[in-house]
């Protein structure tokens, strides 16, 4: 394994890794049958809120999964995207277009999971809460991750920066501005 790999572009491979098949799988049978697959454990929360809070007809419901389904496959192809850019070792090593993919698939995501979790604490759906509750934990411990971890460039920029700009400690003072 090469040792480029940062700690934020691995956990984004795992989070791919899971949110790819489990997201896709859903999208998909949303897709299959809309109605169906809106009332299935994943996303029961949001079918039951748009049923009792929103009253929704047949068709504002069949509207309603299918934007589900695209939200779901569009971070899906956000993962993916990153997952392609982190393989290819030459745009892993130039360029952050990779952590530009997997932000913003943590960010749609993250937005997904946490407007699920809130709908599923106010029908009551317990179980679906704590699905969409992990979910969000996993994207937002990523975020956090990837927002304190510096590049390597910038690290080393800022290193030698700092050995070029030293001056002697005779010369510092304790009042300076």
């Amino acid at each position: 394994m090469s040792n480029n790999w940062r700690i934020s572009s691995f956990n984004g491979a795992l989070l791919a890794a899971y949110f790819i098949p489990a997201w896709g799988i859903i999208a998909f049978s949303i897709m299959v049958s809309p109605i169906h697959g809106l009332y299935e454990r994943p996303s029961v929360s949001i079918a039951f809120y748009a049923s009792d809070y929103l009253h929704l007809g047949k068709m504002a419901t069949v509207r309603l999964a299918w934007l589900l389904a695209l939200a779901r496959i569009t971070v899906v192809a956000f993962f993916a995207v990153f997952l392609a850019m982190a393989a290819f070792s030459p745009l892993r090593k130039n360029s952050s277009g990779a952590d530009e993919a997997l932000a913003v698939a943590l960010c749609l995501g993250s937005v997904l999971s946490f407007a699920s979790m809130m709908m599923a604490s106010k029908v009551g759906e317990v179980e679906a809460m704590r699905m969409h509750a992990s979910e969000l934990l996993m994207l937002l411990g990523t975020a956090i991750v990837m927002l304190f971890e510096t590049a390597p460039k910038r690290a080393q920029a800022s290193a030698n920066a700092a050995t070029t700009t030293e001056t002697p400690a005779g010369q510092l003072s304790l009042q300076q501005p």
